[in-house]
């Protein structure tokens, strides 16, 4: 038989939504932070998906131009036939189709409440920070060495640092991170504040590389 406690659950179950970031309970977050992971996860898929079709219409017919190549630098077409658009043996987007997708899942358990144990949530963070390297080296190899932009490209970039830095902020916030408590202080109230440095910096390096071409 199973007993219900006077608060309507079964029992272990309150204990487990107090139980203290790296122990064996679980770890919730608010619908706000749900919301983020979706949408960001969302954008991501999007624009995997839209790659990954104009890929394969570009092999189909080499004279094919995405939507999105409008001009020397806004080329999209010039990212898809470079070597680094296949760096692991396939297209990239295809990876995207699939992490983002997972990013979107979590997020609508998290928005039907569930919560996560902390090796999922730092399995979680250590995906986005290699989704966030990779993009780092997707940038500089975009505006150094192909010298092109893909604007799909950049809708990834952004959804990829947007929910990294919130879920390291969600981490170290709950102790699943290590970090002083007036760091955990600062996460707490001004997440907002390293997304928008992290893609403030990209924009400037964007203008900054191609001064001319914007201004004349």
């Amino acid at each position: 038989m199973v007993t219900v406690n006077v608060r309507g659950g079964v029992p272990g179950q309150r204990q487990e939504e107090e139980s203290p970031a790296g122990s064996a309970g679980a770890i919730g977050a608010s619908r706000a932070f749900a919301w983020m992971l979706m949408i960001t996860g969302a954008a991501g898929t999007l624009s995997g998906w839209v790659i990954t079709i104009d890929k394969f219409l570009l092999l189909e017919d080499p004279g094919f131009q995405p939507g999105c190549s409008l001009n020397p630098v806004v080329s999209c077409g010039n990212i898809m036939k470079s070597e680094q658009a296949g760096v692991f043996g396939f297209p990239n987007p295809m990876l995207g189709l699939v992490t983002y997708a997972v990013v979107v899942a979590l997020g609508a358990g998290i928005l039907a409440g569930a919560r996560y144990r902390g090796w999922l949530w730092l399995g979680l963070n250590a995906g986005m920070l290699f989704g966030v390297g990779f993009c780092t080296w997707l940038m500089y190899q975009s505006l150094y060495e192909i010298n092109s932009l893909c604007l799909w490209c950049c809708l990834a970039w952004v959804a990829t640092i947007v929910m990294f830095w919130y879920v390291t902020a969600h981490n170290v916030r709950h102790g699943l991170i290590p970090a002083p408590a007036g760091l955990r202080t600062f996460l707490g109230e001004f997440t907002f504040a390293l997304p928008v440095l992290h893609i403030g910096i990209i924009g400037m390096l964007i203008l900054t590389r191609w001064w001319e071409f914007w201004t004349s």
